[in-house]
C-alpha cells in the first residue's frame, strides 16, 4: 500500500509517500480501507520528531480516518466487510489501509459523508472526554474554548451549544471570530485586540466562566486561573504557548478551582474504548439530528500532505483539514 512516510524528523517536506507494507491485523482488529484522514496538531509533532507513537502503534502519521471495512479478525463480531466506518487511531491514518481494534470503530454519523466522517473521531472523542466526562460541563454553565476556529474548537462550540452551556471563544482574526460565531458561540473575543480576562469578567458580571478548554499552556495559565469561577474547572490539552510559567497558586484555594490536563494517543486501550462508546451514545445522535456539523476547512490529495502541513501550522485554516486517500 501507499503511506506518507516521516523521512527524518523535520519540515512539511519531509513528508513523502512510500509504497509500504500492509498491515497485518490482530483477532481483535478490523482493516480499513481508508477513504480520508484529518490532520491533528500532534502530526505536526511527529513530524518534527517530539511526539513518537504508542508502543505497537503505526509508525505513520494520522490520528483518525474513515473508510470501509476490508477484513476482521475472528473475534470481531460487529463489524463486517464491506461495512462504512470511521475511526480512533494510534496512528497510520496517512495510508491507503490502516488495522484498528474494533472497539474504537464507529459507525458513520447519519447524514454525513464518509470522507467528512474522518473529521469527527479525534475531537469528538478529546472534546466528549474532557470536557464532559471529566470536567462535567453542563446546561446553563459557562464555556471558554481558546482557539475556538480550530478543529477541536469548532466542535466543541457545537457540543456544549447542544447541552445548553453559553459559549466564550478566542480566536485571532475577524474572519475566525464570524464562523465561530456562525457555528453558536455567544461571545467571540479577538485576544490580539483584547484582554480576555476582562472581557470574561465584564460579560459574567464579574464571575468567571465554569470551564476552560485550553491548547495554548504556559503563557495562559495565570489569566486561565483568574478567568474562572468558584469551582471553576481549567482543562489543559496542548502547549501551543509553552510548559513553562509562574503563577499565584492563591486562587485554588479561595475558588475551589480544578487544573487537569491529558491527551488522547496515550491513553490505555481500554480507556480509549470507553470514550468511543460514550461518544457514540451521547455525540452521535446530535450529529444524527442534525445539531452538529463537520467542518471541513480544505481537502488534499494524500500525497500532498506536506502542503497539508504547511496550512495547519499557517494557522490559517478554521475547521480540519481533511487528506482524501
Amino acid at each position: 500500500m501507499k503511506a506518507v512516510v516521516i523521512t527524518s524528523p523535520g519540515g512539511p517536506e519531509v513528508l513523502k509517500i512510500q509504497e509500504v507494507e500492509d498491515p497485518q491485523i490482530k483477532d481483535d482488529e478490523i482493516l480499513i480501507k481508508i477513504a480520508a484522514t484529518a490532520l491533528n496538531r500532534a502530526d505536526t509533532l511527529q513530524r518534527q520528531g517530539k511526539y513518537p507513537p504508542p508502543k505497537g502503534d503505526s509508525e505513520y502519521p494520522g490520528l483518525e480516518c474513515s473508510g470501509t471495512v476490508e477484513a476482521v479478525g475472528k473475534d470481531v463480531t460487529r463489524w463486517k466487510i464491506g461495512d462504512q466506518v470511521c475511526a480512533l487511531i494510534g496512528g497510520g491514518g496517512y495510508a491507503e489501509k490502516v488495522a484498528v481494534p474494533t472497539e474504537q470503530v464507529l459507525p458513520i454519523p447519519s447524514g454525513v459523508s464518509l470522507q467528512d466522517a474522518a473529521s469527527f473521531p479525534e475531537v469528538a472523542c478529546t472534546v466528549w472526554s474532557t470536557i464532559f466526562m471529566t470536567s462535567k460541563l453542563s446546561s446553563g454553565e459557562m464555556f471558554l474554548i481558546h482557539g475556538g476556529s480550530s478543529g477541536i474548537g469548532t466542535f466543541a462550540i457545537q457540543m456544549a451549544k447542544c447541552i445548553g452551556a453559553k459559549v466564550f471563544i478566542t480566536a485571532g482574526s475577524e474572519e475566525k471570530l464570524a464562523a465561530c460565531k456562525e457555528l453558536g458561540a455567544d461571545v467571540c473575543i479577538n485576544y490580539k485586540t483584547e484582554d480576555f480576562v476582562t472581557r470574561i469578567k465584564e460579560e459574567t458580571g464579574g464571575k468567571g466562566v465554569d470551564v476552560i478548554l485550553d491548547n495554548i499552556g504556559g503563557p495562559y495559565f495565570q489569566q486561565n486561573l483568574d478567568s474562572l469561577n468558584v469551582d471553576g474547572r481549567l482543562f489543559i490539552i496542548g502547549f501551543m504557548g509553552g510548559t513553562v510559567t509562574q503563577v499565584n497558586l492563591g486562587c485554588l484555594l479561595a475558588r475551589r478551582l480544578t487544573v487537569q490536563a491529558a491527551g488522547m494517543r496515550g491513553r490505555s486501550a481500554k480507556n480509549k474504548a470507553q470514550i468511543v462508546r460514550e461518544v457514540e451514545k451521547n455525540v452521535w445522535p446530535a450529529i444524527a439530528a442534525g445539531k452538529m456539523k463537520p467542518v471541513v476547512y480544505k481537502y488534499f490529495p494524500l500525497a500532498e500532505a506536506a502542503e497539508a502541513h504547511q496550512l495547519m501550522e499557517s494557522g490559517k485554516n478554521i475547521g480540519k483539514i481533511l487528506l482524501a486517500v
